[in-house]
Formats: structure tokens, C-alpha cells, sequence
């Protein structure tokens, strides 16, 4: 991940030359904000990706992005990197400044005590903690306030924080990839590889990006999966196994890791025994158990935001993901589509569960992109939670 320094002094000079000599917008400086914002993608959780970038006299004087949870937010590193004094200058920042002490004081201090004139904001913060005082109270104490640049994109960085806030609960991807006809393996069961090497990378990077990744015990025994960020510097995710009946055997490879990376089997009914010897391993067993017989999925969202995991990015498999989509509690779907065929009438399809009657009844996705991987393709959208879902 870039660091303080992560410009030479050559590049660096250029930044601030450009800046200095070059008549830029509003719009221009939150985009600077917003690259800032995104080098701490899988490093914030649960808080938000943020960028700030100070202007004086024409001039970018300082910037700064919220690094990791727990460090400096995006203003106070702002302020830390000036060239020169802050006084009287401008702060760009993609997100509404905090105004409560939580694992930073108040950024609302640091610019006050600064003499920052005027402050660009792109987004609101939807925590009750600031919700809006944050601007009031800048505002009292005589610093301009103009709100909503950029605000779409601003909105779009943190769409998973904004979600973990209002609910508590993670921000739920479903993930699969697939044929061109619809396939998730063939008749055999053999699904290595569908996609491409680029493909595969960008599911690491989205691994390295969300806090916790979940399968159903089937794919586990099927494919013994690690479930890892394979990224050079990446992150690894918190495991989640759905194992109702804690089948997890205790030589596969997540067991195996387990002291590793962390790991939770989440179960309906935990046989003492079994649940003795996961634990031994170094995995954690959450007994969540639902009315089916299986772990109650809300429960487990429940359970995952009490431990401060802001987003799920479920894998697998087919079962998994029509339980998810049945209890409509996935946010996003994202499908890797390969330009193949499988074909045959047995080889598995993404979803399974109960699915919809009729087509008026069908999740619709809003929001689509597009992204081309080598010879695959990324469909990306938003589940539209206002339609109404027939039965």
C-alpha cells in the first residue's frame, strides 16, 4: 500500500507545480480527494474510505487519506503533510468531518484550531454520532461549507460503510462465476478454471477489499478451498464456513490454517465433540441455529456486525447463494461471465434455493458496469430492495 513518501520528490514537485499552475475546479480537487480515498481500500474497515486534499492560494498544500482503522483520519493527515500554514485555506474532503471522539478526536477540532477558511465536503455521514453537526458546527464557528461536490462518486466510495452504519449488519456480495450458458462446473462436478488469470486477480483484490468471506460446507468439501487474498500485500478475510451440522473435516485446508487466518464455522447444531476439536484447531464455532434445521442467516449477519465486519463476500455455492437471495439479504451481485459452454442438464447453475414463480417476481439489479477481464466479462449490480418480490 503507498505510503506518506510513496511519491518521489521528482512526481512530487510535478503534483504541486501542476497545481499551483493550472486553474482547477472544485470538482477537480475532490477527485484528487477521491484517489486519495481509495488507496485505504481493505485497510479502513469498519470505517470509511476518506480523502482530503488542502488548497491555498491556488496551490494544493497538503493531502492526505485515511490510512487503516484505528489511524489518522484524512484531514489531521492533511494537515500533517502541509507545506506551508493552513491558515486560511480550503480542505476538500470526500466525507462529512467527525465532530465525536472515537478511535481519533474530532476532525472538526483540528480544522477549527487550523484556521481552515472554507470547507468542500462531498458526501453527508449517515452515523447518528455526526449526521449533518459536523457542518453545523463548523459553520458556527464562521467556516464556509459547501456540500455535495462530486457527491455521487463520493457516495459510490463508501456505499458498504454507509450500509454497515444505518443496519449494523455487513454489506452482503454475492460472487459466482460462469459460462456463457449459465454453467458453474460441468457435469462432473469440475469447475477449474472458468475464468481467466485477469479474472481471478480481480477476485483477490475484491477478497483483499471486503472484511469477511463466507461458504456453504458443500463447496467447502467439494473443492477445499483456503479462501485467502493472494495478492502481494493483500489482506486476508475472516473465513466464514455455514456447516449446519459441523461436517468441516479437520484435515482440510481451512481447519488446517486456521491459526493462520482466522476462521468461523458457523453451525446449527454443534456436536460437543466436534465443536471441541474445530475450536482446538483455532477455529471459532458460532451455534446460530434456525427453524430449517440450518444457521439462520440473519442471525449470522447479526453475529458478523457485533465483530465489526462491514462487508461479506459470498462465494459459494448454489445452495448458499439462493438462501442469501431467498431472504433477501444480499446488497450486490457480481457475475464472471466466461465465454464458454458446458452445456449438459445436470452440470450446476450460480443459484439454487426456492427462486421466484414468475418473472415479475425476479430481483431486479440496478446500477450495472461492465468490466472487461482478458476474455471474460464482470457484470456488476445493485439489488433493487423496492421491488416487491413474488412468491
Amino acid at each position: 500500500m503507498p505510503g506518506r513518501d510513496a511519491l518521489d520528490s521528482g512526481s512530487r514537485h510535478l503534483f504541486f507545480s501542476e497545481a499551483r499552475h493550472t486553474r482547477k475546479t472544485d470538482e477537480d480537487y475532490m477527485a484528487m480527494a477521491l484517489e486519495l480515498a481509495e488507496r485505504g481500500a481493505g485497510w479502513t474497515s469498519p470505517n470509511p474510505m476518506v480523502g482530503a486534499v488542502l488548497v491555498k492560494d491556488g496551490a494544493v498544500i497538503g493531502r492526505g487519506w485515511h490510512r487503516r482503522c484505528g489511524g489518522l483520519h484524512a484531514e489531521r493527515e492533511a494537515l500533517a503533510d502541509c507545506t506551508c500554514s493552513p491558515a486560511g485555506a480550503t480542505l476538500y474532503v470526500t466525507l462529512e468531518p467527525c465532530c465525536h471522539q472515537g478511535r481519533q478526536p474530532p476532525c472538526t477540532d483540528a480544522i477549527l484550531e487550523a484556521g481552515i477558511a472554507r470547507v468542500v465536503v462531498g458526501s453527508g455521514d449517515p452515523n447518528p454520532l455526526v449526521a449533518g453537526r459536523g457542518l453545523d458546527i463548523l459553520r458556527a464557528r464562521g467556516v464556509r461549507v459547501d456540500t455535495g461536490v462530486l457527491q455521487g462518486a463520493c457516495d459510490a466510495l463508501n456505499r458498504v460503510f454507509f450500509h454497515y452504519i444505518q443496519t449494523r449488519r455487513p454489506y452482503v456480495v454475492l460472487k459466482y462465476a460462469m459460462t456463457l450458458d449459465g454453467k458453474t462446473a460441468t457435469r462432473t462436478g469440475a469447475s477449474r478454471w472458468i475464468t481467466g488469470e485477469e479474472a481471478r486477480r480481480r477476485v483477490h483484490r475484491d477478497r483483499h477489499r471486503c472484511s469477511a468471506i463466507l461458504v456453504g460446507i458443500g463447496t467447502a468439501l467439494a473443492d477445499d478451498p483456503l479462501l485467502t487474498c493472494r495478492l502481494e500485500g493483500g489482506r486476508n478475510p475472516l473465513r466464514v464456513i455455514c456447516d449446519s451440522a459441523l461436517r468441516l473435516p479437520l484435515d482440510s485446508s481451512l481447519v488446517k490454517t486456521a491459526r493462520e487466518v482466522p476462521t468461523v464455522v458457523a453451525a446449527a447444531q454443534a456436536d460437543p465433540a466436534r465443536r471441541a476439536a474445530l475450536e482446538a484447531a483455532g477455529c471459532r464455532v458460532w451455534e446460530l441455529p434456525g427453524p430449517d434445521g440450518r444457521v439462520e442467516l440473519p442471525a449470522l449477519l447479526n453475529r458478523l456486525g457485533k465483530e465489526e465486519i462491514d462487508s461479506l463476500l459470498v462465494e459459494g455455492g448454489a445452495a448458499m447463494a439462493g438462501a442469501f437471495l431467498d431472504a433477501g439479504l444480499v446488497q450486490k451481485v457480481q457475475a464472471y461471465i466466461a465465454p464458454k459452454l458446458f452445456g449438459g442438464a445436470d452440470a450446476p447453475s450460480p443459484v439454487g434455493g426456492l427462486g421466484v414463480a414468475l418473472p415479475n417476481g425476479a430481483l431486479q439489479l440496478s446500477g450495472l458496469t461492465v468490466t472487461r477481464l482478458g476474455d471474460d466479462i464482470l457484470l456488476e449490480g445493485e439489488v433493487d430492495a423496492h421491488v416487491h418480490r413474488a412468491g
